[in-house]
């Protein structure tokens, strides 16, 4: 979530809110704890969903679509409007749907994509709601903390929504707050999600014990994200790791106003990434963004071992000051996804890509069995994809020659291979770790094409393959 505010920052009404309307609140609350308002909104998506399937076969058919056409369209409708349900119901749902996204090796691209959309479309509460939550977490009325808080959300995400705000003492901050109902109705959502992933497991003919490891990574997750007080620590971690990169900035937070429910870092006025004709009006090159981008997440990635993981443009910006036409400095915002690899991993990644460097698909899949990523009589298919995974860098001289472009390439069909390669079960770290690679490439093949993302890597990838374990 970014922090670019469209509106300027005004003093909060100094009354809280009316009894009737906390009581509402309250109600709302207990309510969604039982489970039954989430329910009854995941029923009535089914049902929905299933006409939309039904309408959009029919039309399939009057039009002549082959029956995979008419299976793609009939999926892409069902995700559509389950996406939407799931960001409309916010916390674990919303955060269900961006976990799914990852799993490229379970489920088809339509799907993948449209669940992708709730990384940053996700509709944002009402203030009196998000009001009595930073009221209650620090203690003290919101006048008591700020001498301005601006109602209007700068975005909405899963889990909290950001706000821009001034400090008493002048500070200008950006606060980060969760959903009021979040911690009450976990019980309730976990428990009707992890029937779900059973129910659909059971329809895809997949078996239960794989729903329920994905269940379980998918709630270790959750608890995590849901902690600020973790996120502010990886922060700090971060800023630290990153502190040699004088064109990199972690927000600085203020611990005296943030708890696990509340978070409140400095503020900067920024320009997307994306925002071409912003970043020409502060006279920035995309290309020495890319440069400070692609150093960032080397240095995370391959030698830091700690990552932020989620670099969408709704979390990185050129910051807007004077000075940015020569020396722009790039923001990150938004840690909650931040994953530290487990040792044993990166020791497994590291022998992957020695493998890859010799061109020993053997040694790469007695990797991928140490790690338990094949299943039981799967081994003849996945053997079969890693071969032709080989080939394809072979033919493109190995993997350290490719250039950006080709390591896009090689992506798309890696994700291919996925898809099609019954009884593949990867951990979502693994998954994490190369989506987050996917979305810097893919980024800077966006702003500037003629950047070698992979050769501005190339030196922290070598430092990693030389690292000791």
């Amino acid at each position: 979530m970014g922090q670019l505010a469209n509106h300027p920052p005004r003093v909060p009404e100094p009354a809280a809110p009316a009894a009737s309307v906390r009581s509402a609140h309250r109600s709302t609350r207990t309510l969604r704890a039982t489970g039954l308002p989430q329910l009854v909104r995941l029923a009535a998506c089914a049902v929905f969903a299933a006409w939309d399937g039904t309408i959009s076969t029919l039309r399939s058919l009057l039009r002549g679509h082959s029956r995979q056409r008419r299976r793609d369209l009939r999926t892409t409708r069902m995700v559509e409007r389950l996406a939407a349900t799931l960001g409309s119901l916010k916390g674990p749902y919303a955060k269900l749907g961006q976990f799914a996204a990852i799993r490229i090796d379970v489920l088809p691209p339509a799907a993948t994509s449209a669940l992708a959309s709730l990384r940053d479309r996700v509709p944002p509460l009402p203030f009196e709601r998000i009001r009595g939550v930073v009221e209650a977490e620090l203690d003290a009325p919101l006048a008591a903390r700020f001498s301005s808080f601006e109602p209007l959300p700068l975005g909405a995400a899963s889990i909290a929504q950001v706000h821009r705000a001034t400090l008493r003492t002048g500070e200008a901050v950006a606060v980060k707050v969760q959903y009021p109902w979040l911690a009450a109705s976990l019980p309730a959502d976990l428990a009707i999600i992890r029937i779900g992933l059973r129910l659909l497991a059971r329809i895809a003919g997949r078996p239960a014990g794989a729903a329920d490891r994905a269940f379980r990574e998918f709630a270790a997750g959750l608890y995590e994200e849901l902690d600020f007080e973790r996120e502010a620590r990886f922060a700090r971690e971060i800023a630290h790791n990153l502190s040699g990169e004088e064109r990199v900035v972690v927000p600085e937070i203020f611990h005296e106003l943030s708890t696990r429910r509340v978070l409140t870092m400095r503020y900067h006025a920024t320009v997307g990434l994306g925002d071409r004709e912003g970043l020409a009006r502060l006279g920035v090159e995309p290309r020495e963004i890319l440069r400070a981008l692609a150093s960032a997440y080397a240095s995370q990635i391959f030698v830091d071992g700690l990552f932020h993981a989620d670099p969408h443009p709704g979390n990185l910006f050129v910051i807007d000051e004077p000075g940015a036409a020569d020396a722009p400095r790039l923001l990150f915002v938004d840690f909650g996804l931040s994953r530290r690899l487990d040792p044993d991993l990166r020791r497994e990644l590291r022998l992957g890509l020695y493998a890859l460097l010799k061109r020993d698909s053997g040694e790469f899949l007695a990797g991928m069995d140490r790690m338990g990523m094949i299943a039981a009589g799967a081994r003849p298919g996945v053997e079969r994809a890693v071969e032709r995974m080989f080939e394809r860098i072979s033919g493109g001289g190995g993997a350290l020659t490719l250039d950006g472009s080709q390591v896009l390439s090689l992506k798309d069909e890696a994700k291919e291979l996925l898809q099609q390669t019954p009884g593949l079960e990867l951990p979502t770290d693994l998954l994490l770790y190369a989506k987050t690679l996917a979305y810097v490439f893919a980024l800077g093949a966006d702003l500037d094409p003629e950047v070698d993302m992979m050769q501005l890597a190339l030196p922290y990838a070598l430092r990693f393959l030389a690292q000791k374990d």
